[in-house]
């Protein structure tokens, strides 16, 4: 198929298939199993020319809102988001080359959060940017505990 393959027929339906074929019960569970892997590598894994990552991102969105762990899916996000784009951790220096990765996956991460987030994912960017991390910082679940200070379990 083509890369518009991946919207062609019941997707849904295709993706769970796919999940529950690698033996889980869920998406969710699948992407527990993968941490830090991209969204775009798990969309790969599920199905390479009829899987999209923003698939794989509204199945887990989903799953998320009804377990009511919003927050968690969130700031798992934020680090496949780190994993794919600062694969060394977090920068040392904000140099030009640096601060504009860092700022376009802060841009990334707030576009794939629901509306009911956006508000303390921008906040918790600001943090990010006035108070950083260590150098080399690179969260491998959501449940980091950096992470979690700046995006506790509270939904919302």
């Amino acid at each position: 198929m083509s890369e518009g393959g991946a919207w062609q027929g019941n997707w849904l339906v295709r993706l769970y298939e796919r999940v529950r074929e690698r033996g889980f019960d869920s998406l969710t569970a699948f992407a527990e199993a993968r941490p830090a892997v991209s969204l775009h590598a798990l969309a790969d894994e599920l199905g390479e020319d009829d899987v999209a990552g923003v698939q794989v991102l509204r199945g887990l969105l989903t799953e998320a809102e009804r377990r009511k762990q919003v927050t968690r899916f969130v700031r798992d996000v934020l680090v496949r988001l780190l994993s794919q784009h600062l694969p060394d951790g977090w920068p040392a220096v904000l140099d030009d080359s640096s601060r504009f990765t860092v700022a376009q996956v802060l841009a990334m991460w707030a576009s794939f959060t629901p509306e009911t987030h956006e508000k303390r994912v921008d906040q918790a960017g600001d943090t990010l940017l006035a108070s950083p991390p260590p150098p080399g910082w690179r969260p491998l679940g959501p449940d980091d505990e950096f992470l979690r200070t700046l995006l506790p379990d509270e939904e919302v």
